[in-house]
């Protein structure tokens, strides 16, 4: 699914408008209109009072619809106009007027007007700001934004939750409504994904009002959603006289004394993926519990006991999964040197070998082109230096990406996957996954996917999706404190199977009303 900037927005506004031969008015009434529906089919007549907060631009005309379409049927409403400004959009005015006709009058706040009582029974409606705020609001709004969030009421924000920009960071966060549901029109914004601007929207739906789809389907959009229906049609099923050399060699390369644990997990995790054959490539220390704990894995030694020394083998690898507690010892930065030096095999890279290699940048340009890079957030910030807030970091991993032909999985709660300047946003996973070992699974999978013949950029946006998807099944049996790697892991087939599952009836009832 596409994730569009403001420009792009207004632009699908304006296409829909001219092709489908409606007015702004006609467009604005359909989007409130589906707001109206969902907050019915919750609420269902239910008396409670809701307090709509309106702008004087398109997101308070929204606003102003939705109350009259509210008091229409029979709900208990106070509509409080946010006058900050003397310029009202066109459809504002017109809504305005149309609610006046009802016998709805707004209560308009000024600079010096008494804030409204606001019981935490309540329900507050947002559309004061949408998408066009471009500076942060005045100091008396941000009083009334404070209020609002003060109030305990449950908040539902029109589109953004308003304070938000949504191509930049904010500026001040008292000035942004904490919205407990967001109901965003057609598409969502990159906003809600990041962690410095996503924490204002506890969560959020897309209401669809029937922008134009010609317009939308040939837009370039810098940013990509990846839900299920996105890497379904990416699944490559299993053919009857395949073999396990059909789906490809991995190798992977790390662990020292205290730290094989981590080619356990990754080598584990290829597997499970579907990596026809796995070599692990351990220290000699290592040997035992790998055949031990993994008996389908293959291991190679290093000639050293507690680290690797000299990488050396005798196989053909199809991938190799690269660093996951390997170390930082000097002799491991020469071996890395001299094996980067020679090597031709598409490489999934993490943990100290990212450390090293932002130690040392000439090694960048040993990396072969479309190798994957999972660093969290430290190893980012060492590999591309520091940043100023989530946009800027974004950038500037995707210059580094594109400089050096990389592609850079910028971990978080929406892991997000650059590669030629664009970037693959992730709906799966859960802050349990927050735990020891579940970035060497994400490792092991990513390179299990390389091997079974997906090219690099979609092993990697589906093994981030299946991984999140593992740990959201997981955490239905375990809790979030007790998600483990190992229990990722373990439902790594579940989640394949998931990918098949239809959804249910019930599920898709809200969808249709």
């Amino acid at each position: 699914m596409k994730i569009l900037n403001a420009q792009q927005i207004y632009e699908a506004d304006k296409n829909t408008i001219a092709n489908q031969q409606i007015t702004s008015d006609e467009l604005m009434e359909r989007a409130a209109t589906q707001l109206f529906n969902w907050m019915h089919l919750r609420l269902q007549g239910a008396p409670v009072k809701i307090q709509l907060f309106c702008g004087i631009g398109n997101n308070g005309g929204d606003g102003l619809v939705l109350a009259r379409q509210l008091q229409k049927h029979g709900y208990l409403i106070n509509v409080h106009v946010v006058n900050y400004s003397e310029n009202r959009s066109h459809d504002f005015l017109l809504n305005l007027d149309r609610l006046k006709e009802r016998k709805v009058w707004p209560n308009f706040i000024g600079p010096k007007d008494e804030l409204p009582k606001i019981d935490k029974e309540d329900i507050i409606v947002d559309a004061i700001f949408g998408i066009g705020l471009n500076r942060a609001p005045d100091d008396w709004v941000t009083e009334i934004i404070k209020h609002l969030n003060n109030s305990k009421a449950f908040v539902l924000s029109v589109d953004i939750p308003s304070g938000l920009f949504v191509d930049k960071a904010p500026e001040n966060g008292d000035s942004i409504v904490r919205a407990n549901q967001v109901l965003s029109f057609q598409l969502p914004k990159l906003i809600f994904f990041l962690p410095q601007t996503g924490i204002y929207s506890n969560q959020w739906e897309l209401l669809d009002i029937g922008l134009d789809q010609v317009y939308l389907n040939a837009v370039e959009n810098e940013y990509e959603l990846i839900g299920k229906n996105e890497v379904l049609q990416w699944y490559k099923p299993r053919e009857k006289f395949s073999h396990k050399g059909t789906y490809g060699h991995s190798l992977i390369i790390g662990g020292s004394y205290g730290k094989i644990g981590a080619v356990l997990l990754a080598s584990d995790a290829c597997l499970n993926t579907g990596s026809g054959l796995v070599t692990a490539y351990i220290p000699t220390c290592g040997y035992i519990p790998m055949q031990t704990a993994l008996p389908e894995a293959m291991v190679i030694t290093d000639s050293t006991e507690k680290m690797v020394s000299k990488i050396q083998f005798d196989i053909i690898p199809t991938v190799i999964g690269l660093g996951i507690g390997i170390g930082q010892n000097e002799v491991t930065v020469k071996a890395l040197k001299e094996f980067l030096s020679t090597n031709k095999i598409p490489l999934v890279i993490d943990a100290d070998a990212l450390n090293i290699i932002s130690k040392h940048k000439e090694f960048l340009k040993m990396i072969p082109a479309k190798s994957v890079l999972t660093p969290h957030p430290r190893e980012l910030e060492r590999l591309i230096g520091s940043w100023k807030d989530d946009f800027e970091k974004l950038e500037k991993a995707k210059a580094f990406s594109i400089k050096f032909n990389l592609i850079v999985v910028i971990k978080g709660a929406h892991t997000i996957t650059l590669c030629d300047g664009k970037g693959y946003v992730n709906t799966t996973g859960n802050p349990g996954m927050a735990t020891a070992g579940s970035g060497d699974v994400l490792t092991g999978m990513i390179t299990g996917l390389i091997a079974q013949g997906y090219d690099s950029l979609r092993a990697t946006v589906f093994a981030i999706y299946l991984h999140g998807r593992s740990g959201d099944l997981a955490v239905e049996k375990c809790g979030y404190q007790a998600l483990t790697a190992s229990e990722i892991i373990d439902f790594i087939g579940d989640a394949f199977l998931d990918l098949f599952k239809v959804q249910e009836v019930s599920d898709l009832k809200e969808d249709t009303e």
